[in-house]
């Protein structure tokens, strides 16, 4: 039977993420699993605590949003240590993809019964972060100011606090020009944003790369150029679906390393956490991570 540790992010949703937790470890408990649980006080911290677990060979359960996830899974990416998702965050993105169930007992079976499955990592590198590693896209321009806006949200949750950032980022964007290099061919691009995805979602359930797929080897890169605002706001709302990708302002790249560079200092986030400025550089580590899905 597996042994478990949980790493729970306090401050995911409230205090969604303890409640989640305590739903789907009854059930694990009850088949005979072992579980602890361990609270983080940083991003930081959380990712010691995963990797200390793994070095006693637990499986790591990340108890949060998309921040906590991908924090967690870069720190164990390339280690071998078995990763699972408990969702309780705000986007919950990445367990989006890899179509897990939101019911509690459903859940704890893929935690108990459940085959690992290999997938793809992001490595990213920039003069803030010389390293790290995280799990679903990287995105530079309005998504991000975006992004920045509903981490700041205090009154929203959810799908509407990222659309409340979007409605105010896109207010008051001006197109951006970008140098984009996809394994070392240049792309000149001008307009709303850049995004290396290796998940076909973010943004709390947007569909902004229908193709990606997360054990390919390969990102997708999405590239929406400048437009009338009316037209991007239709534009936003086709995300829900993906329907977007058939637009002529919407362009689709793939490959396994993106440069991305700016005329100005456009922020860029990555799975969640935004905190830093353009260039980036985002690399593909095909299959580094073990995830029960």
């Amino acid at each position: 039977m597996r042994q478990f540790t949980a790493i729970v992010n306090p401050t995911a949703g409230g205090s969604a993420g303890a409640a989640a937790l305590l739903r789907v470890a009854r059930l694990l408990r009850e088949e005979g699993a072992e579980l602890e649980t361990e609270y983080s006080r940083s991003l930081a911290h959380a990712q010691d605590l995963a990797r200390q677990a793994g070095e006693r060979g637990r499986v790591v359960l990340a108890v949060g949003g998309d921040g906590i996830a991908g924090g967690i899974g870069g720190a164990l990416s390339g280690t071998g240590t078995l990763l699972g998702l408990v969702p309780a965050g705000r986007g919950n993105d990445f367990a989006r993809a890899l179509d897990l169930p939101a019911d509690p007992s459903a859940l704890a079976r893929v935690l108990l019964y459940h085959d690992p499955r290999q997938v793809d990592t992001i490595e990213v590198e920039s003069a803030v972060h010389p390293r790290t590693v995280v799990l679903g896209s990287v995105y530079a321009g309005v998504d991000a100011l975006a992004n920045r806006h509903a981490n700041h949200a205090r009154l929203l949750r959810g799908a509407a606090s990222y659309y409340a950032g979007g409605l105010r980022a896109v207010a008051t964007w001006r197109a951006a020009t970008y140098r984009v290099t996809v394994d070392g061919e240049e792309h000149g691009h001008r307009g709303y944003t850049v995004v290396a995805a290796n998940s076909a979602y973010y943004g709390s359930g947007r569909m902004i790369a229908p193709g990606a797929r997360v054990d390919d080897g390969l990102l997708d890169v999405v590239l929406i150029r400048a437009a009338p605002r009316r037209l991007f706001f239709a534009l936003m709302n086709e995300l829900k679906s993906g329907t977007h990708v058939a637009r002529p302002e919407v362009r689709i790249l793939r490959g396994r390393e993106i440069r991305i560079e700016s005329d100005r200092p456009v922020p860029y986030g990555a799975d969640g956490e935004v905190d830093a400025v353009l260039p980036v550089t985002a690399r593909v580590l095909p299959g580094a991570l073990c995830v029960l899905c």
